[in-house]
């Protein structure tokens, strides 16, 4: 079982930057790909990001592409999320998960949860 721990969130202002961090309790860490997801008030589970176990591999929404970036320390068991130039539209609860095998968008093929964590971006 591995738990997931996701932090970092915050109220930023349009155009700011915040880092999501996710740690995981699991030392087989670094055999899972990783991902991130997102929810607003009224809507679906949307994919972010993903990247592939050893990192080699990322995948991004295209809402995000040019000023989000993930990778990971399996070092350290953690992967992150550094969100630059957000909008009024990034604001969501965002939740990290973990699977094994190749990188997917769908959320249901994703096995482990975080509890996520609240992103605010205001105009």
């Amino acid at each position: 079982q591995v738990q997931l721990v996701e932090s970092g969130g915050g109220l930023v202002q349009a155009g700011g930057s915040l880092r999501l961090s996710c740690a995981a309790s699991e030392r087989t860490f670094s055999t899972y790909t990783m991902g991130w997801f997102r929810q607003a008030p009224g809507k679906e589970r949307e994919f972010v990001s993903s990247i592939s176990w050893s990192g080699s591999t990322t995948s991004y929404v295209d809402s995000v592409k040019g000023r989000f970036t993930i990778s990971r320390d399996n070092a350290k068991s953690t992967v992150y999320l550094q969100m630059n130039t957000l909008k009024p539209d990034d604001t969501a609860v965002y939740y990290c998960a973990a699977k094994s095998g190749a990188i997917v968008v769908d959320p249901q093929r994703y096995d482990y949860w975080g509890q996520g964590t609240q992103v605010t971006v205001s105009s």
